[in-house]
Order: structure tokens, then sequence, then C-alpha cells
């Protein structure tokens, strides 16, 4: 077979396979590359409060570079703008997130943003909206939720906190995420909601979201991928010498039966040639006249 694989001809194919096998390697190498991701680039910053007008604009959907902000806006609750988010965990006990508008200063068309005030396991302790007193807010900045499947038994209660819901319900224009309030003050600097002693809402508390996995599957999946075409590249190089070699074996097995069959056949047609000469001298006639 090594005589075989040396004539030129597979000599050149060995270079192709070659040739391909490094491309598929280097592609390998940069899908694996792409595997890896680096993760929330803003990680650090996420814990040290900021103005939200200055890092995020209305009407934007939010990226790793806004998401889990601590952010400080400034503005008021709108009237008749409280909603009651269901199933929401404080704890080990389900309940109730109280949700109203509130208009930040500063926004470029007086744009509102759903504000957590606070947390309750029964409804009937919810308490009233401060509405149209200036406030101070600090909290944390997330992403809006999906809308909710079904109908609405109760308008006034949903089931997440979704933007996109919320302003059909308010008409109102509006930031694309919602603030969860850890801090809520008024211009006098006392607390205001959940943060008061005297306030029936419980304070919540929303650590940042969770990291997802730094490993890009499918990437990697792509990875192994080109790995295995460099492979399969050696591979058919490697049948293809074998088929010729046993071709050629095949060819040349045929080739001694051929020859053996033509000496048998002239050998036999020798030695019939031979036994007519033979026969041919014991049957001669011969004179015999007296």
């Amino acid at each position: 077979m090594l005589k075989t694989a040396l004539q030129p001809k597979w000599i050149a194919m060995l270079l192709l396979a070659l040739l391909l096998a490094t491309v598929f390697v280097v592609m390998s190498a940069w899908q694996f590359g792409e595997s890896r991701t680096e993760g929330n680039p803003v990680e650090h910053l996420t814990e040290e409060p900021v103005p939200m007008t200055e890092i995020y604009e209305p009407e934007r959907g939010m990226t790793i570079y806004e998401a889990d902000r601590i952010v400080d806006i400034s503005g008021e609750f709108v009237e008749d703008t409280q909603i009651i988010v269901d199933e929401r965990l404080q704890g080990e006990e389900m309940g109730y997130w109280v949700v109203a508008a509130f208009r930040v200063d500063g926004a470029p068309d007086d744009e509102v943003i759903p504000v957590v005030r606070g947390w309750v396991d029964d409804l009937d302790d919810v308490d009233s909206l401060p509405a149209g007193e200036q406030l101070e807010v600090r909290g944390r900045l997330l992403p809006t939720e999906a809308p909710g499947e079904g109908p609405r038994e109760n308008p006034g209660v949903f089931p997440t906190l979704s933007v996109a819901e919320l302003i059909n319900v308010w008409d109102e224009p509006s930031y694309s995420g919602f603030v969860v309030a850890f801090e809520t003050t008024d211009a006098s600097g006392q607390e205001v909601g959940a943060q008061a002693e005297d306030s029936p809402l419980e304070p919540v508390w929303v650590d940042t979201q969770p990291e997802t996995s730094d490993i890009n599957w499918q990437s990697l999946f792509y990875a192994v991928e080109w790995a295995v075409f460099a492979g399969f590249a050696f591979y058919l190089w490697w049948r293809m010498v074998k088929d010729a070699h046993l071709k050629e074996l095949e060819e040349q097995r045929l080739d001694r039966e051929w020859e053996e069959q033509w000496r048998r056949e002239q050998l036999a047609k020798l030695q019939a040639s031979r036994a007519a000469s033979t026969e041919s001298d014991s049957t001669d006639p011969k004179d015999t006249s007296s």
C-alpha cells in the first residue's frame, strides 16, 4: 500500500487533504474562541448609583450596559396608575408587587417608568399612591417582562410586569424597563412608601440577574464539527489510496489467473498436437509388394 501512496497522483491528493485540514483546523480554532463569552463588562458598575437619564433613553431596548444598574430618578407618581403584579415571592412567602407609573424629570417627552413601590401579602394592605408629590427614587433598573397569557379577571392585577401592556393601560409614553425602588424620599428627605415605618408595604430587594453560561454551545458544536471535517479529509485520502491499492491487487490477480489459463490452454494445444502427430506416425501405411 505504501508503494501506491507514493505515486505522484496520491501525493498530490495528500497535499490537497492537508490544505483542507488546515483550513478546517483554523475554522475550528475560531469557533472555539467564539464559544467563550466575556460575561458582563459592566458587572463591577451595577452597584454604583447613577442618574438614569444619563445612561438610558426612552423607547429603546435595554442592553447589558443598563440592566441591573442602580439608578436615581426624580419626579412624581402619576395619579390613578397604581396596579398589582401577582405571584411575587418575598423570602418564602407569595404575595404581590405594588407598581405605579413614575413621571421622570428630564425625560425627553415626559415619559414614565414603572416603579415597584413595595410588596404585600394581602391586597387589603395596599396603601394609596402619593401622586403629584415630588420624590427621589433610588432602585435597580431591570428589563421589561413578557406579557402574561390569558384574560384578566381583575383589570388591576397583572401576571407580569410588562411595559408593553402597561403602556396601553396607562396611555402614557414609557421607558422600556422598570425600576424596583430601594429608597423613596420626598423633598424634605423623609422616607416614603415601603421604607417608611408606618407603611403597610414591605421593601423589595432584587439582586442582579443571574449570569448565563459563559459557553456558547452552538459555537462549541461548530468547533468540534470543523475538527471532525479535518480528520475526515485525511480519512478520505487514506480510503481512496486503499481502494486504489486493492484495485491494483485485484488486477494483478486477474492477470496471473489469465496468464495461467493461457499457459494451460497452450500446453493443452501442444499436447494435443503431439498426440495427433504420434497417432499419425503409428497408422502410416507401408508398401508390402513382393
